[in-house]
Parts: structure tokens; sequence; C-alpha cells
């Protein structure tokens, strides 16, 4: 038996595998992109919040007023 006659609609496992293999491969993708997108959402929330405290004056000036 050839693999040609093999994959031939043996018991439609070849049909499932078609379908299922993008969509394992898509799902895979997704969840590379969440995971990214949560890292850089992370990041960005710890550089915005740097820049919103207050920075103390500088020793030697004036306060404001």
């Amino acid at each position: 038996m050839t693999t040609a006659a093999v994959l031939a609609h043996k018991g439609g496992w070849d049909e499932a595998v078609l379908v299922v293999l993008p969509l394992v491969v898509l799902a895979g993708l997704l969840r590379l992109a969440r995971h990214r997108a949560l890292k850089e959402a992370a990041h960005d929330d710890d550089h915005v919040a740097d820049a919103a405290a207050p920075r103390p004056p500088d020793p030697g000036t004036a306060p404001e007023r």
C-alpha cells in the first residue's frame, strides 16, 4: 500500500487533521499574541506609574507657590 492510498479517506482522520491542525496553529498564535500584549501592557503600566508620580523638588531651590 502506498502513502497516497493510506491518506486517501482512511476513516476520515485525514480530513480531521486538515481541520484541526490550522485551528491548533491559530490558537497557538492567538495565545502568543495575548501573552505579548499582556507583557507590553504591564511594561507600559510601569512607565505610566513612574511618569505620574510627583518628583521631589531639587535641593537648593525655592518651593513653588
